[in-house]
């Protein structure tokens, strides 16, 4: 049986966190949730039933490894791969394959954000095995799609048909990838029940998405062909540095799983959460019966669906509906729940004003 692996991706900055998740501590090092367990921890741990941890890669800044090796005592120091700086996701995920194909030969790939929340793991796990059984024939690359709730403009879609070569039920072809739609678009695609959430979760051998990357961004190929050379040599981290500021920056959704054949997709109905800004916490905690979520030291009057983040000070709302208040030693965010989105302007705004401290 192939060697199954799984390559966490925590190398983003998580900007509409802002002002818990900083440019030295960002999210996916966050606890988020009532039970004190980071992000990333939550990520691994979810993952243990099916992957053992010294198969468990993780991707991330070379600035974060320090916090990826506190968090995570128990991975092998050799499975944080550490880049030099950041390049998107094609290259974060070719990097990974590289090492892995060094390591093991061809191995399967569940390739994961390092910042979801899943609710129900079990089903999750299932869904990841029956995407492992498809990656298995030949060079198929497969994506876990999220059945849409509601018409979600901040993400991404899978346009999906019913497949009709494989024969695998619950399994459906990739038509196109379509870019983060406006409301109207969002409420179509809902209504036609074609479209899946594009997770950003996706699973195929070693061999497959190389050799994709191969025909499809020859010139990054070559890069991590240098450095799959250097692994294991004294001049690794020379290479790795020299080279990977070389690769072009670029998503693999953009250069890979847009063009690629053999795309298929199995629709996710987990419990899955991006967590992607503050609206996110009234989703993945209680909720009291004003609609409130409160935490720190917070008195609510006439005050409703509003979250509030505190910290070592008193907040007292009085009057409001609608916003999100967070806390922290040298910054407080307000800000109405319409503007979640527009959070990482506010560091966009700092950068111009020379204040990288609050980064």
């Amino acid at each position: 049986m192939m060697k199954i692996t799984a390559v966490i991706m925590a190398g983003g900055k998580g900007e509409r966190f802002w002002p818990k998740s900083r440019m030295q501590y960002p999210k996916q090092f966050l606890s988020l949730t009532k039970d004190g367990e980071t992000m990333i921890q939550k990520t691994v741990k979810r993952l243990l039933p099916m992957v053992a941890m010294e198969d468990i890669f993780v991707v991330t800044n070379v600035r974060y490894a320090p916090l990826v090796q506190a968090q995570l005592p128990d991975l092998p120091q050799q499975n944080i791969l550490s880049e030099p700086c950041a390049r998107n996701t094609a290259p974060c995920i070719g990097l990974a394959a590289s090492v892995i194909r060094k390591t093991y030969g061809d191995a399967m790939m569940l390739v994961l954000p390092s910042d979801h929340l899943i609710r129900y793991e079990e089903m999750y796990i299932d869904t990841l095995r029956q995407a492992v059984a498809v990656a298995e024939k030949g060079e198929n690359l497969v994506t876990i799609g999220i059945t849409p709730t509601y018409p979600e403009t901040g993400y991404g879609y899978i346009h999906f048909a019913r497949d009709t070569d494989l024969g695998m039920p619950g399994v459906y072809r990739v038509e196109r990838f379509v870019e983060k739609p406006d409301y109207e678009m969002a409420q179509s695609y809902l209504a036609s029940h074609h479209y899946l959430w594009n997770s950003g979760m996706f699973v195929w051998k070693t061999s497959s998405i190389l050799s994709n990357l191969e025909t499809l961004m020859p010139d990054v190929y070559k890069g991590l062909m240098r450095i799959e050379a250097a692994i294991g040599t004294p001049a690794y981290d020379e290479v790795l540095t020299q080279e990977y500021e070389q690769l072009r920056s670029e998503s693999i959704d953009f250069g890979v799983m847009e063009h690629a054949a053999h795309i298929y997709t199995l629709p996710g109905s987990f419990g899955w959460d991006d967590v992607g800004n503050w609206l996110a916490m009234e989703r993945i905690n209680p909720v009291n019966e004003s609609g409130n979520y409160v935490e720190g030291d917070v008195i609510t009057i006439d005050t409703q669906r509003t979250t509030i983040c505190g910290g070592k000070r008193l907040i007292a709302a009085v009057g409001i509906e609608n916003l999100i208040v967070v806390d922290t030693d040298d910054a407080i965010l307000i800000c109405s729940k319409d503007s979640t989105q527009k959070v990482k302007d506010v560091i966009t705004n700092l950068k111009i004003c020379n204040r990288d401290e609050l980064v």
